[in-house]
């Protein structure tokens, strides 16, 4: 069965192999010299000042953002479950809020930002995805950082990228928190976190805010090379394997070759008639509307052995998301898409005739060496 759902996404053979090995103490000299390792890796990926790694979901570094880095009000954009979940964690924290909401096919729009901040100027904090996975779409969120840091730069800006870092450059010039987690592109299990933090972000932290999940205790233990609380040793010698083999290929290839399957996909889709779903997609995966997502989802399941994402809430079987992330071999894409064409047939959408190959195969090429 291939896994091509946005999350979790399969682990490398070379991966599980690294994780399979006798468990270490968290405590040691061993462990410490592998979590070193890791973190310099890390930080190189982030670009960023300073990094942290939590034992925790994607979701448990999204509330340790909110927490550490706002104590006023938090505007947040909501354009999907992941930006709602946003404002549910500053609400349950009894922050003030305000949110931005779009319908999940639609980007955050700078100038709704810029109203918002004129309207609140008591805002010290702003979340928002940069590629929100409900959808499939991509925020403009370097152009939003800027305009916010331009207004004021003491505003924490605090960027989900869970399915974003690792799937394309992302400029952390004006972001202070960039989330990602560990079942998306590095391809790990579930059950780890990573949060890029600028110098500003550092400061702002000061003595930290709460008790798991407070910031200052994590950065202070993890520039020794350990972590405050035990640490998720599996997953942090798999993510020291997987940066080995990100920096293997090399980034700008890494990511050149993720943005040509996404585009090559993309365009077989859309040769074969899906309506693609949001107005700027995101690299991460191909989002497609279509009122027998359910259906075409069973057909690649038990016909073809692909397992691919549907849709939540109002578009539960409405939609289907296919994953862009991480270290895919190409001809697995080409066999996603060339399955999804046989799908349409067998609903006799429309005859098979090998088109989604073809344009797969003449628009990858065309960019893999770009």
């Amino acid at each position: 069965m291939l896994l091509f759902t946005p999350g979790p996404t399969p682990v490398p053979e070379a991966v599980r192999m690294a994780m399979a090995g006798p468990t270490i103490h968290h405590r040691t000299p061993e462990f410490e010299a592998i979590f070193k390792e890791a973190r310099e890796r890390l930080m190189r990926l982030f670009g960023m000042d300073e990094c942290v790694m939590l034992a925790s979901s994607g979701t448990g570094a999204m509330e340790a953002c909110v927490t550490n880095l706002s104590a006023k009000k938090v505007l947040t954009v909501n354009a999907g479950k992941f930006g709602e979940r946003f404002g549910k964690i500053v609400q349950a924290f009894g922050l003030e809020h305000v949110e931005l909401k779009y319908s999940w096919d639609t980007p955050a729009s700078v100038e709704d930002v810029k109203n918002a901040l004129a309207e609140n100027p008591d805002i010290d904090a702003f979340c928002i995805q940069v590629s929100e996975s409900a959808g499939g779409l991509r925020h403009p969120v370097e152009e939003i950082a800027a305009c916010i840091k331009e207004i004021n730069p003491e505003i924490m800006v605090i960027a989900d990228g869970i399915t974003a870092v690792g799937v394309e450059p992302i400029d952390t010039t004006n972001i202070d928190a960039l989330i990602a987690g560990s079942q998306k592109a590095l391809m790990l299990p579930p059950g780890m976190a990573m949060i890029g933090l600028s110098d500003t972000a550092v400061e702002k932290i000061g003595d930290g805010d709460g008790y798991y999940f407070n910031l200052a205790s994590e950065i202070k233990k993890q520039r020794q090379n350990t972590t405050a609380y035990t640490a998720p040793t599996t997953l942090i010698i798999g993510l020291n394997k997987m940066l080995e083999l990100i920096e293997t290929v090399g980034y700008d290839k890494f990511y050149r070759d993720t943005k040509a399957r996404a585009l090559a996909t993309r365009a077989a889709l859309e040769a074969i008639g899906c309506k693609l779903y949001p107005k700027i997609p995101a690299l991460s995966m191909s989002a497609v509307y279509d009122e027998d997502a359910n259906a075409i989802r069973s057909i690649l399941k038990t016909e073809f052995g692909v397992n691919i994402a549907g849709g939540q809430d109002h578009l539960k079987g409405k939609l289907f998301r296919i994953n862009q992330m991480g270290l895919i071999p190409v001809y697995e894409s080409a066999w996603v898409v060339n399955a999804i064409e046989w799908a349409y047939e067998r609903l006799d959408r429309r005859p098979y005739d090998g088109l989604a190959s073809k344009v797969f195969n003449e628009v990858y090429f065309k960019n893999e060496k770009q």
